[in-house]
């Protein structure tokens, strides 16, 4: 397939062979620029760090020898335990509600008819442009008495009108007569979309997961608004006091007084793979989901 497809090449004149050999060098490079910081946080991670203090610069292998000192430190910290198992909870707990939500919104989009179907629909789609604002956020918070709690990293951000909207052209590509038919058999509108337009759209629900997972596993900010004790801290909140206020005191003190400057910068990256391997995980089990429910979500309009 490699040959036929360079016989391919070989058959266009010059200049789409000189524009294509472009491409090539142009993409291995922003490639390279993209993934040797974190390749670097990788080595980096495991290197020595008397070598690493004296040695800055490209790294293309680990100084040695290898150590695993920081993520002792790390992974032996209970603060990093504890914000672990936060995220986690927001994780599941936000994507139960956004799955649920999303899915109930797009299926009204798709196949209400009602008199009402396009003022709420233009309602929902205002939303997407205009919001209200942090400080109107903040207030429904702190009315709720959802302060310092985790409902406020989870309620504010239940559904995603774009996400909403996405769910919604793929469930638009699902032919009218299967739905029709569930009608005609006494389906009511729960069974319809359980049993008829979720497993069609399962692309896209995988899709939506990564979508909304890695909204939940990156966020940090609400969680500085919101969020006071440190044990309800989610893992990126505390990567970003360790990382950008350099609130790392607590990871220096499990070390040596005489090698705790040394083993400062080995911590941060320690940290931030730790922080970045869940969510790394999760993609090649969703990739090959990903063009297929982008496509089907774009079907429709």
């Amino acid at each position: 397939m490699g040959k036929a497809y360079s016989n391919k090449i070989m058959q266009h004149g010059p200049w789409y062979q000189l524009f294509y050999g472009f491409n090539i060098l142009f993409l291995t490079a922003v490639i390279l620029v993209t993934a040797y910081p974190i390749y670097f946080v990788l080595i980096a991670s495991f290197s020595d760090p008397a070598a690493m203090n004296a040695n800055y610069g490209l790294m293309m292998l680990p100084k040695f020898p290898l150590s695993i000192r920081a993520y002792k430190i790390v992974l032996n910290h209970p603060l990093v335990l504890v914000s672990y198992k936060n995220t986690i909870v927001i994780l599941v707990v936000g994507l139960l509600f956004n799955l649920s939500l999303s899915s109930l919104g797009a299926y009204f989009l798709t196949l209400n008819k009602s008199m009402w179907h396009k003022p709420i629909a233009m309602l929902i789609l205002f939303s997407m442009y205009f919001s209200g604002g942090l400080v109107p956020m903040y207030l429904n918070v702190r009315s709720l008495g959802l302060m310092d709690t985790t409902w406020s990293l989870i309620l504010p951000v239940a559904i995603s009108t774009y996400n909403m909207l996405v769910m919604r052209s793929a469930f638009a590509a699902i032919p009218d007569s299967l739905v029709e038919a569930a009608r005609l058999d006494g389906a009511s509108h729960f069974r319809i979309l359980t049993t008829v337009i979720l497993p069609l759209t399962g692309a896209m629900m995988a899709v939506m997961v990564l979508y909304y997972g890695v909204s939940h596993w990156n966020a940090w900010f609400n969680a500085s608004l919101f969020i006071q004790t440190p044990t309800k801290y989610p893992l990126q909140l505390v990567l970003r006091q360790v990382l950008i206020l350099g609130q790392n005191a607590e990871f220096e003190a499990s070390t040596d007084m005489g090698d705790a400057a040394q083993m400062s910068e080995l911590i941060k990256y320690s940290l931030i793979i730790v922080s970045t391997v869940p969510i790394l995980m999760l993609y090649p089990f969703l990739q090959r989901f990903f063009v297929k429910g982008v496509m089907v979500g774009a079907l429709k309009g």
